[in-house]
Parts: structure tokens; sequence; C-alpha cells
């Protein structure tokens, strides 16, 4: 199915001319003052996870690939990849690491992510936006510290580290973004 370069977001899957599927890491539109504005397009090939960025003029066509989304139930890990489960089928399939690269150390039993799969296989993973998680270790706040200019490093629960502001302490539940692992806020109730 051809789009216009512009609507391509991270997660689609694409075909490029070279007959392969790309998944889309990134993808940036760009609006000069003058001259023609251009999407860049960062995407993983799917059969060896070779990396390469094109840039299509945003109004270009792009060959997308037809894949199925899905929810998911993440069930566990082990040697053979990451276990999901069907929602609605209970079928059970195992996503390898390439597919969910960075974006693993987020998965927590029973979260449901939404899988895209192309011929019966896994290529793409979205998981919730936000996941709450635990401090379990940061330095102390130190005196004189304001809360809008300093951030401070602390390790997460799930071994992940991420920067907060002074005032979050050891032992406190925040709120992650799990696109890029930013701190959100402060945990609710």
């Amino acid at each position: 199915m051809k789009v216009i370069a512009s609507s391509i977001r991270k997660g689609n899957i694409i075909e490029r001319d070279d007959g392969q599927l790309y998944v889309v890491l990134t993808a940036e539109s760009f609006h000069p003052g003058k001259g023609t504005p251009t999407t860049q397009i960062d995407m993983r090939r799917l059969s060896d996870g070779v990396k390469t960025t094109d840039r299509y003029k945003t109004t270009e066509q792009v060959e997308r690939a037809f894949v199925e989304d899905s929810n998911f139930s993440y069930l566990y890990q082990d040697s053979d990849g990451y276990t999901f489960m069907n929602q609605e089928s209970y079928d059970q399939v195992i996503v390898p690491d390439e597919v969910l690269g960075t974006q693993a150390v987020y998965l927590q039993e029973g979260m449901v992510c939404v899988l895209s799969m192309f011929n019966g296989t896994p290529v793409g993973i979205q998981l919730p936006a936000r996941v709450t998680l635990e401090i379990m270790e940061t330095e102390p706040a130190m005196k004189g510290q304001t809360a809008s200019s300093s951030y401070k490093p602390a390790k997460l629960s799930n071994g992940a580290r991420v920067m907060v502001p002074p005032h979050i302490q050891t032992g406190t539940r925040i709120v992650v973004q799990t696109e890029d692992g930013s701190y959100v806020e402060r945990a609710k109730g």
C-alpha cells in the first residue's frame, strides 16, 4: 500500500525497492525555509538487522507493507526469546531479541503490547507509552539544588538507568516513557 513519506511513523514496516522489509526506527520531517521539505527515515532490515537511512521528499510515495496488529500479553522470557500470548486466540508467539531491541527492559509480566505480524512472523512491537517503576538506588538530594535545573542518575527496579529530579528518593515509584527511557512524573497513589 503506497503512502506519502511524511505519514510514516516509528514501528511501521515498509518495503523498499530491493523487495526487503524494514522496520522504521525513527521518522523525522524537516521543513527548511527554502527548498523542499524532506522526511528522513532510519530503519532496520528485518531479515538480518542491518540499519539504513533514507531521505524522501515528504510527498514521495513509500510502499508500506501490510502487517496485522494484534494485542498480545507478555508471558515470560527464555533462551528462545520473549513469549507473548494473543488475547483473542490464546496462541503463543516467540518474539526474538532484535524485534524488541532496547525496549525489552520495560516489559512486565502480563503487559499488553501491540504486536505487528507479517505472514505469521513478529516484525514489530509497540509497548504501552509509559510504565511505572520503582527507584532502587539514587544519590541523596543536595542542599541548595533546584528541581528545575538539575537531574541526578537513578537505577530502576528493572535495571535501567534514568535521570530524575533531585527531590526523588530511593523507593519512590515513578512513571517512565518507554520510547526513550525518560522520567515523566512521580507515580500517583
